[in-house]
C-alpha cells in the first residue's frame, strides 16, 4: 500500500479529519459574535474624485447589536409601531403647544383692539 492508501481507509471515513461544522453552526457563531464588513468605492476621472461610496455592514443578532449600542430599528417609525406612536404623540404635543401660543396671541390682539 502507498502512503495515500494508509491515510484514506475507504468509504465512510474522513480523509481530512472531522468537518468543522455545519452552516447553521457558522451562522450561529457569526450572529453571536457579529461581523463587520467595510469597504470604499471610489470613482476618479483624471485624478478628480467624482464619487465616493463608503459601505459599512454589521451582521449580528439583535442582542449582539444592542450590546454594541445599535438600536436604530427601535426608534425608526418606519420599522417600529411603538416608535411611530411615539413620533405621533410628540408631533401632537408640539402642535398643541403651537395652537395654545397662537390662541393666546389672538386673544391678546383681540383684547388690545377693543
Amino acid at each position: 500500500m502507498t502512503d495515500l492508501d494508509h491515510r484514506y481507509a475507504g468509504p465512510g471515513t474522513e480523509p481530512y479529519g472531522p468537518p468543522s461544522g455545519s452552516l447553521a453552526d457558522l451562522l450561529e457563531r457569526v450572529l453571536d459574535k457579529g461581523i463587520v464588513i467595510a469597504g470604499d468605492i471610489k470613482i476618479d476621472l483624471l485624478d478628480i474624485e467624482l464619487l465616493t461610496i463608503r459601505l459599512r455592514l454589521f451582521i449580528a443578532s439583535v442582542d449582539t447589536a444592542r450590546k454594541a449600542g445599535i438600536d436604530w430599528w427601535e426608534t425608526d417609525p418606519a420599522l417600529s409601531s411603538r416608535a411611530a406612536r411615539d413620533a405621533l404623540a410628540e408631533e401632537n404635543a408640539r402642535l398643541r403647544e403651537r395652537l395654545d401660543a397662537l390662541e393666546g396671541a389672538a386673544e391678546e390682539t383681540a383684547g388690545g383692539v377693543r
